[in-house]
């Protein structure tokens, strides 16, 4: 049995639900689907989910007689209008018999009453679900009374498990959309953005899944960047734990909260393309057949950190200096991001955003606490993570990576490998950024040919 959510470029118009309906008829195994809300038919359109959340914010500035709120009020008026605009024609053009007049006149009336942006967040996936139930002829199931969420707004895990799992049971086919569940109360309570991918992984471990499909626009991971590296190899496996380290890192295919619930579940993931069926994608297992025929599986990074340096003579000797310099990161509110050390020097990598907030504070109770002989901080740096399940076995690997990056002239300013030696991440100024990432996936992936298994 097989759970397949379709993102929002998916779905965006009425041949892209065509599509969808093919895929979930070709194969009678696709028994659970969850949809997103309309993406961007081109480049100058609007995410569906976008609309609605700048119709929240307009209705918040509603309610009195001024200039400014009658403007806002025309506003929200006139965005709403494309929103219902775009789901009657995708209606129209598929010839569904569902009454969205009814369904959207509630939500634009709802909207200003609500006191968060969660339930205007929700309605496009709500929306599209109800396209996609009409479409299919399969059950709908409303994830308000389904996936739930704690007081406090974190997920309820447990609860959901046995609701969703008791729903399901009553249908053989459902559509359930993604992105949202409830609180106790009764209000609608939202995941992050992207969440649908999570509402996704949630509802293939309800159902005991042999298989989540996670259908966007490309045709599964990518060793590197395509922004940064021209036309990168294909990975055809991945497991779980490098997927993590690369998603961690800035590969954006699927939401990184996504894993867990498959995960602990032992079920994989399917990357697939809505444009491209045929293509087998990358598939996410436990524990992947083989290793990578380059060493690695892929590179992935990030821009905007910052790194602090912290010397003091006879530092390996003091005991609990690093604690200290981590209750100080603690104390405003910072997480840190990786700690490479040395015999009299702690580096403590923070995003840069962070840092900014909390500067003077951070350096003046590192200080107190610690009293280092000199603190230096080296901002504008970008970190690269070089992620293989293969390294730990293979020698040569640091050797490559670092002539590679020496042969492009690129200074690294930080290196750190963990103790499961599944990556090796470098510190690097973010203007040698590119060239770095290219440097890596030239060594290793350009020279071993053919798809990353």
């Amino acid at each position: 049995m097989i759970v397949a959510k379709f993102g929002g470029s998916s779905l965006s118009d009425s041949e892209q639900f065509l599509k969808v309906r093919e895929i979930l008829r070709s194969d009678p195994a696709r028994r659970y689907v969850i949809p997103s809300a309309p993406g961007r038919r081109h480049s100058a359109d609007h995410k569906i989910t976008d609309l609605l959340y700048r119709c929240h914010d307009l209705a918040q500035a509603i309610g009195s007689e001024s200039r400014e709120a009658i403007d806002h009020a025309r506003e929200y008026e006139r965005i709403f209008s494309e929103i219902r605009r775009r789901f009657l024609d995708i209606a129209s053009a598929l010839e569904l018999n569902v009454d969205l007049e009814g369904e959207l006149d509630n939500i634009e009336r709802r909207i200003p009453q609500e006191p968060t942006a969660d339930y205007a967040a929700s309605r496009g996936e709500y929306l599209n679900g109800l396209l996609l139930s009409a479409l299919m002829g399969w059950a709908f199931i409303d994830p308000a009374h389904c996936v739930w969420f704690r007081d406090d707004g974190t997920f309820d895990s447990e609860r959901t498990q046995l609701e969703c799992a008791h729903a399901l049971l009553t249908h053989e086919y459902a559509v359930i959309p993604g992105f949202y569940g409830n609180m106790p109360d009764g209000t609608i309570r939202t995941f992050s953005r992207g969440g649908s991918d999570v509402t996704g992984a949630i509802v293939a471990r309800a159902a005991d899944a042999d298989l989540y499909e996670n259908w966007t626009d490309v045709s599964g991971f990518l060793t590197a960047d395509p922004r940064i590296v021209k036309n990168p190899r294909r990975i055809e496996q991945i497991t779980y734990r490098e997927l993590r380290e690369l998603s961690y890192m800035g590969a954006t295919v699927l939401h990184e909260d996504a894993i867990f619930p498959v995960r602990k579940a032992g079920i994989p993931i399917n990357i697939r393309n809505t444009n491209e069926p045929e293509h087998p994608g990358t598939l996410i297992l436990p524990h992947a057949q083989g290793e990578p025929l380059a060493g690695i599986t892929g590179i992935a990074g990030r821009k905007g950190f910052a790194i602090i340096v912290i010397e003091k003579a006879m530092m390996n000797a003091e005991l609990g200096f690093g604690r200290r310099v981590l209750q100080a990161v603690e104390e405003c509110g910072i997480s840190f991001e990786h700690l490479p050390t040395g015999i009299d020097t702690m580096c403590v990598v923070l995003h840069k955003e962070a840092l900014d907030k909390a500067r003077e504070r951070l350096i003046t109770r590192i200080y107190e606490l610690t009293e280092p002989d000199s603190i230096e901080i080296h901002e504008d740096m970008a970190l690269i993570a070089t992620v293989g399940r293969g390294m730990v076995r293979q020698r040569g690997i640091a050797s490559r990576l670092f002539d590679a990056l020496s042969e492009a002239h690129v200074n690294v300013r930080m290196i750190d490998q963990g103790s499961s030696e599944l990556n090796i991440i470098v510190g690097v100024s973010s203007q040698d950024f590119d060239k770095a990432v290219r440097a890596i996936y030239g060594t290793f992936i350009d020279e071993s040919g053919g798809d990353v298994h």
